[in-house]
């Protein structure tokens, strides 16, 4: 039995030297998104806080990110997020899909999806209060008429 404790003890030291390419990107990324959709400081402030870590080019990473095999399950977590929504490229998208993302974004906020609790649980100041809910998804709306779509029939 101490054998195997020793030898996963080495295991794990041996792990700390493996890390995952980090997504450290900068916050400019998200600015041509900024420029488009225009949130108020306040929608500013929650995306920076509760969307971005997952959602964009510019990960703010916490002290166990060094930790392996943290890390690995974070570095998991942040490219299923960018997969399926990523600020840093706003730009690139459609019109339709831009319209489409931000009705998955207020769909997602709405039903309490977004942040993800695993997420809440750890850092406490991105659980987003009704009013912030509230603020986000008023914002996104008027984004999504802008894009003057929304009214069309899905097919």
């Amino acid at each position: 039995m101490k054998k195997i404790f020793y030898l996963i003890a080495i295991v794990l030291i041996v792990a700390q030297f493996f890390q995952p390419e980090k997504n450290e990107g900068s916050l400019a990324s998200v600015e041509p998104f900024y420029n488009e959709t225009k949130p108020s400081e306040e929608v500013k402030t929650i995306l920076k806080t509760a969307c971005f870590d997952c959602h964009s080019d510019a990960t703010n990473y916490p002290w166990y990110s060094k930790i392996t095999p943290v890390n690995y399950w974070l570095a998991d977590h942040i490219e299923d997020g960018k997969k399926h929504l990523n600020f840093s490229n706003w730009v690139g998208n459609s019109v339709k899909r831009k319209d489409h993302k931000m009705d998955e974004l207020i769909e997602e906020i709405e039903e309490h999806k977004m942040p993800l609790e695993s997420y809440t649980l750890i850092h406490k100041d991105t659980k987003l209060s009704e009013s912030q809910i509230e603020a986000v998804t008023t914002w996104a709306k008027m984004v999504r008429v802008s894009y003057g779509i929304e009214a069309l029939p899905e097919y």
